[in-house]
């Protein structure tokens, strides 16, 4: 597996999220603890809200206009909201966010 090393992961702050541009578009990269990191498509299918401006709490994401919640591990909206979001593999090794390239250059994000 091939990965993009993004930034260092005290540039995301705790429960809080960053945008980062790609090739393919934007993606949102989610810290929801020390060292965890999720990667997601930055784009609420809902409204369009922009999801790394949303409430990050526990393993999920509130989008910031019309409230909808994601699941950041599947991507699936949480209770009677149906939608999806496109997930990316996303690590953290030595301090460094390293997103999985591959599925980068397959799909728009």
């Amino acid at each position: 597996m091939s990965w993009i090393d993004i930034g260092d992961i005290n540039d995301i702050p705790l429960r809080g999220a960053r945008k980062v541009k790609t090739a393919q578009g934007c993606i949102a990269v989610f810290r929801t603890g020390e060292a965890e990191v999720f990667a997601t498509s930055n784009t609420c299918p809902h409204k369009q809200g922009p999801l790394n401006e949303g409430i990050v709490h526990d393993r999920k994401v509130t989008c910031p206009l019309h409230n909808w919640v994601f699941d950041l591990e599947t991507g699936e909206a949480q209770g009677a909201d149906e939608g999806r979001i496109m997930t990316y593999a996303a690590r953290v090794e030595d301090g460094r966010v390293l997103i999985e390239a591959a599925k980068l250059g397959r799909q728009a994000a």
